[in-house]
């Protein structure tokens, strides 16, 4: 995990993202129908065609995985922030690069979340496996549904099918608002 100080620039943070070849690249408002375009776009896209069955499988479920999470937790971006004026603005990437794929998610988060979702991540991270393996057993026999409508499966279940830790970044960006970055990478 990285903080980085003020002056956080959006523009520098996405072309430094753009490595690799480029399967998918979105900015701007996480809709149901801007999902369902992406979807179909990665389903359909050439070199993800050429792979394995399971690690297309891994991917896509994946890259699902992360858009819901973008989705259902995107936060108002910066009021001076040129954005298009969208209130649920993120940026989704899936790029190729070598031997593995990476989803990509960015978005503004309120200050108040940070705490939440930095020792959320660090705890995902220090299970092994197993303890991930046990502990989605755990939630889905518990059957709890949160208020955004999962039982806290989303990143948990990112971490099971790709048995890489999360690599998330936090860049301050004013006085409310923070820049949350997630990166999954897929062998």
């Amino acid at each position: 995990m990285v903080v980085a100080k003020m002056g956080f620039n959006l523009e520098e943070w996405y072309a430094h993202k753009l490595q690799g070849e480029i399967i998918l690249k979105y900015a701007g408002s996480i809709s149901s129908d801007m999902i369902t375009h992406a979807l179909e776009t990665i389903e359909e896209n050439p070199q993800l065609r050429k792979e394995r069955l399971q690690t297309r499988k891994k991917v896509y479920n994946v890259f699902v995985e992360c858009m819901q999470n973008l989705y259902h937790h995107v936060d108002a971006p910066p009021s001076g922030l040129s954005v298009g004026g969208s209130p649920n603005f993120g940026i989704v990437l899936l790029v190729h690069d070598g031997s593995f794929y990476r989803v990509t998610t960015g978005n503004f988060i309120l200050r108040s979340k940070v705490n939440f979702i930095k020792d959320r991540i660090e705890q995902l991270n220090s299970l092994s496996d197993e303890e991930v393996r046990l502990l989605y057993r755990d939630i889905l026999g518990n059957e709890a549904i949160s208020e955004k409508g999962g039982g806290g499966l989303g990143m948990l279940d990112i971490v099971r099918k790709t048995g890489n830790k999360l690599e998330y970044f936090l860049y301050p960006y004013d006085g409310e608002h923070v820049f949350f970055s997630l990166d999954v990478y897929i062998s």
